[in-house]
């Protein structure tokens, strides 16, 4: 629930097809799985919970403080379209679901990481998403692969455009993506956050970066 309330996704142009990206790192892929709804494998989203539950924790890179309980996690990420990406072999087969690509092997290996796709605004203007990456797969490139798969996905959904509002400042990594993918500074927001980003963790207000992108 948004400060609009209830907000409607666009009209979808098709169902999403699962995809294959190749990563830098020792011959391995990245295979991006739609999942509609919250319909994904209960240890996946209790994993990506857990994830995300402690990056709330560190309180420098969402608005939300915390704690969040599974059902409301579960209802933040997985209460629209949600794109879950699996790490493996390029030599292996790519699976037709993600309860298969990840059988047999440990989540924190095999699991790169999700972001969902709804709307931010009301449905004249709606267009959003959300990423989240565990720190097991960081420095692989899988934001940057997610971030493509979202150029892809987003407007196959119906969406005609991407804004972020709240990109803090001194998430780097994640401005380096946007900047890298071709989305547009449109704005600036002084003060936008109170992240522990100072001294020791302390908490300071940090400046937020809005950016945009057309996919018209």
């Amino acid at each position: 629930m948004s400060a609009y309330g209830a907000i409607a996704a666009p009209e979808s142009k098709g169902p999403l097809e699962i995809r294959s990206w190749p990563l830098p790192v020792n011959g391995l892929v990245l295979i991006t799985y739609p999942i509609t709804g919250a319909d994904a494998p209960k240890e996946v989203i209790e994993y990506l919970y857990d994830v995300f539950a402690t990056e709330l924790e560190g309180g420098r890179t969402y608005p939300q403080e915390g704690p969040l309980s599974l059902e409301g996690f579960t209802s933040y990420f997985f209460g629209s379209t949600t794109i879950v990406g699996v790490v493996q072999s390029a030599e292996e087969e790519v699976k037709k679901t993600i309860g298969e690509a990840l059988a047999g092997k440990k989540l924190e290996d095999a699991l790169a990481g999700c972001y969902y796709i709804k709307p931010n605004y009301p449905g004249r203007s709606s267009h959003n998403g959300g990423f989240l990456v565990p720190p097991t797969q960081r420095g692989r490139k899988i934001g940057l692969n997610l971030g493509r798969s979202y150029l892809l996905y987003a407007p196959e959904l119906g969406y005609r455009g991407s804004v972020f509002n709240l990109v803090y400042k001194n998430n780097a990594a994640s401005i380096a993506i946007w900047d890298q993918l071709g989305f547009q500074r449109v704005g600036e927001i002084p003060n936008a956050g109170r992240l522990r980003t100072g001294p020791n963790g302390s908490e300071e207000y940090v400046d937020a970066i809005i950016v945009y992108k057309s996919f018209v």
